[in-house]
């Protein structure tokens, strides 16, 4: 389970709809060894794609570092899909293999494509993809 609190689904909410009509894309953050999301990075899509998103290297850095300072972990990204249901495409599966083969990070996809947004998270390993509940507390 993913647990969002209102500012943080605001936020993310908010970011999807600010950059469309590009995909939306950011990190989250928790207290270590728990998935209670309390911190959202927003980030640049380098891609300024539609349909695909690409957080940029530095910025990734930058918001790992600023993590590091507050003493959180990254436990895992954002990203909206903005014609499309919230639910991770063969895209998403392919780039979770390289950037977390042991499927430890949590993709929350934000779904812009009916007029009341849909928020999903998914656990992705293996090329297997289970969904996990949200809960905003």
């Amino acid at each position: 389970m993913l647990l969002l609190n209102t500012e943080v689904r605001d936020g993310i909410l908010k970011h999807a709809f600010d950059e469309n009509p590009n995909e939306a894309c950011g990190l989250f953050a928790a207290e270590k060894g728990t998935s209670e999301v309390h911190t959202f990075f927003p980030m640049r899509n380098v891609a300024e794609s539609s349909v695909i998103y690409q957080l940029d290297p530095l910025e990734m850095m930058k918001v790992e570092s600023e993590a590091d300072t507050n003493n959180v972990q990254i436990i895992g990204v954002m990203h909206s899909h903005t014609h499309t249901p919230a639910y991770p495409s063969s895209t998403d599966v392919r780039d979770a293999a390289t950037f977390d083969p042991l499927g430890l990070w949590h993709y929350l996809i934000v779904s812009l494509e009916k007029e009341t947004p849909s928020i999903r998270s998914f656990r992705i390993k293996d090329g297997e993809i289970s969904e996990e509940e949200v809960r905003v507390i």
